[in-house]
């Protein structure tokens, strides 16, 4: 279990790989001079340092394929060329030079030139191969790892939304939901708004359903979102009246991006139950959504009290709602998502989402 879990680790796997890799290489090499010729005396030695230095040399390639990993393919293959022949190059100086220090009579006997720098010409094109393998090899094995990695990503992305599915029912449409609910629609009732009654009957019905039935591994448009966001806040309102204020600001072209189902309604109901709930004059909550470049804009605005935020986060990383939302957009986004917590002006708290823009267009 324990080697399982340093296989994880990708530093430990790079240097198993590359002390198997060059092992295999100095023996290889040295079984090739056994069969075409004897190696010089204390010729065990000489193996091991230059396959030391061949991985000094891979560090600076390494280092270099991974400033240029996000290069268009013609810059980094042009990189792999030019970094694997500089490599091999330098490689093979310090090779001949080593070897010339040490047993100048066999360079000598060979008729090679007795100036170092000249004799390592001849291994560069079989250095350069080395270094291409060892190129193709450290490319390869990182395309897999990356793979493997969004694999995973997914696996917990998909796992992460079923459990924020049921967290959301456990605390959105919980008996005290309900509750509240069915009183409005009583008290509705008993002062003969019949059609006010049916029409919250028919809102709660239309979000139940959404809530229950949809996918949470599915994106949705905004819209749709915004919609179902909509069937919840016009519950609300009759509980709350006019101590509730909604402001919606959707930008057209962002009405049809996709996100996360069911991501915005666990945030709203914090605002309503920590900024409407507890003020008898109540509270504005504005939710908005733009499109800027390549990326997706969400925020949820309210004008409550607001919270101690220290570097966009709470004391203790937020309500349940917060906290779930922030994982699950890790889970499926990766770094390629924010998820901040700002004051808002004089005071409120504003949740500000960005997320890479998609559309139905780019995932059909």
């Amino acid at each position: 279990m324990q080697f399982q879990q340093l296989l994880q680790d990708k530093r430990y796997l790079f240097w198993l790989l590359q002390l198997a890799g060059w092992s295999s290489w100095g023996f290889s090499y040295y079984l090739g001079i056994l069969v075409w010729g004897d190696p010089p005396d204390n010729y065990f030695w000489y193996l091991p340092v230059v396959s030391a230095i061949g991985i000094l040399i891979t560090l600076a390639l390494r280092l270099a394929y991974r400033t240029t990993w996000e290069a268009s393919i013609p810059v980094r293959a042009l990189v792999v060329l030019l970094g694997s022949y500089l490599a091999a190059a330098t490689w093979m100086l310090i090779r001949a030079s080593i070897f010339f220090s040490f047993w100048p009579d066999q360079l000598k006997s060979r008729g090679e030139d007795p100036m170092p720098w000249y004799g390592y010409l001849d291994g560069t094109v079989s250095a350069f191969w080395v270094m291409l393998a060892w190129s193709a090899l450290y490319i390869g094995i990182k395309y897999y790892l990356l793979m493997q990695e969004e694999k995973q990503r997914g696996l917990a992305a998909m796992a992460m939304a079923h459990e924020a599915q049921l967290k959301m029912l456990r605390y959105q449409l919980n008996p005290h939901f309900l509750f509240n609910t069915l009183n409005a629609l009583s008290t509705l009732i008993l002062e003969q708004e019949t059609r006010q009654a049916n029409d919250m009957v028919t809102r709660l019905s239309r979000f139940l359903r959404y809530s229950l039935d949809n996918d949470p591994k599915l994106k949705v448009t905004v819209a749709e979102e915004i919609k179902a966001l909509q069937l919840y806040l016009d519950i609300e309102k009759v509980r709350f009246g006019e101590r509730l204020q909604l402001y919606f600001d959707v930008a057209p072209d962002a009405s049809h991006a996709l996100m996360p189902s069911l991501l915005l309604q666990p945030l709203v109901e914090n605002a309503i139950k920590y900024a409407i709930a507890t003020r008898l004059e109540g509270g504005s909550i504005a939710v908005s959504a733009r499109v800027a470049g390549d990326e997706l804009l969400l925020s949820v605005a309210d004008d409550g009290p607001g919270l101690d935020l220290r570097n966009g986060r709470t004391p203790k990383g937020g309500g349940v709602g917060i906290t779930n939302c922030r994982e699950r957009l890790r889970a499926l986004y990766g770094e390629a998502q924010s998820f901040r917590l700002t004051a808002t002006e004089p005071h409120g708290l504003t949740i500000s989402i960005r997320l890479p823009l998609e559309t139905e267009s780019t995932t059909s």
